[in-house]
């Protein structure tokens, strides 16, 4: 059976993952988003709902029985012991999802978008780690345009590994300060030199 090639994207909130990632896409790479695993598939299983419940209230829980990811968040991000809670109930789900999709395509190229790749010491699930980046004030103000404000951009951020030290572990670097276009010829160049690679 023929093996996959797994990228793993990553980089600072607000440098743009999404966006490359839609440009990995249309040159043929399966995609795998593990925020939207974490939405669709794990944080509404009923036994994650149960456990949430139990340990933030029924507060963390919407009148309709679902998740209350806004309220969540913003407990989590303003207790490191309840955020690495919330990571042990819902890492080992989206990891065994993770081979559940990676097993349908075999010897396909594959993106897994993983925003704290490093942060989990996920390194060894991939073949190469891309990071996307850019500058600082450019990633605060993308945030506040998604809605959140300067402060609590700043608190997600500083949960996260700094990027400079994502650029030093990654084996690639996709810049996205510029133009779609700029971002364009990078991914060129990188789908180009995977290709030499496998």
């Amino acid at each position: 059976m023929p093996e996959n090639m797994i990228l793993g994207i990553t980089g600072g909130m607000g440098c743009g993952k999404s966006f490359a990632v839609q440009l990995l896409v249309k040159q043929g790479f399966k995609h795998i988003d593990s925020d939207r695993l974490v939405r669709e598939q794990v944080l509404t299983q009923p036994e994650v709902i149960a456990a949430i419940r139990s340990r933030f209230g029924d507060a963390a829980i919407t009148p309709d029985g679902t998740v209350n990811r806004i309220h969540l968040a913003s407990v989590v991000f303003a207790d490191n012991d309840a955020l690495r809670w919330l990571e042990e109930l819902t890492h080992p789900l989206v990891f065994a999802e993770w081979r559940v999709q990676l097993a349908t395509a075999p010897g396909s190229r594959w993106i897994v978008e993983v925003p704290l790749l490093f942060e989990k010491q996920l390194e060894n699930w991939f073949d190469f780690i891309v990071c996307v980046t850019c500058a600082p004030a450019l990633q605060l103000t993308r945030l506040e345009q998604r809605g959140l404000t300067r402060a609590l951009a700043a608190q997600r951020i500083s949960k996260q590994l700094p990027l400079a030290r994502k650029i030093e572990l990654s084996d690639f670097v996709l810049l996205n300060d510029g133009s779609p276009d700029f971002l364009q010829k990078q991914i060129d160049l990188l789908v180009g030199a995977l290709t030499i690679v496998r």
